[in-house]
């Protein structure tokens, strides 16, 4: 199993435009990730599973897979989550 903490650093959080772009990340891999904040965790591929972890600027959330090529998945996934808002829209 392959696992990373990430810090979020959306400055509105895990919601919105970052959440799509992570979800859609997530479903492209074709891997199965797990991410979890706190006591909640869910598919990082559904929109309405990140979301609902309420996951805003400054907090950690861990991501998990399995699986040959895992390590790259979740580095590709954590570089997404550990960039700004503006640097995305570039």
């Amino acid at each position: 199993m392959a696992e990373r903490t990430v810090q979020i650093a959306s400055r509105h959080g895990l919601h919105a435009r970052p959440a799509s772009l992570f979800t859609k990340a997530a479903r492209d891999s074709g891997m199965v990730v797990t991410v979890t904040k706190g006591e909640k965790s869910g598919n990082a591929a559904s929109i309405l599973a990140v979301l609902s972890l309420g996951a805003n600027c400054g907090d950690t959330v861990v991501l998990r897979t399995e699986g040959e090529g895992g390590e790259d998945v979740l580095e590709r996934l954590a570089e997404l989550l550990s960039t700004p808002d503006e640097e995305l829209a570039e």
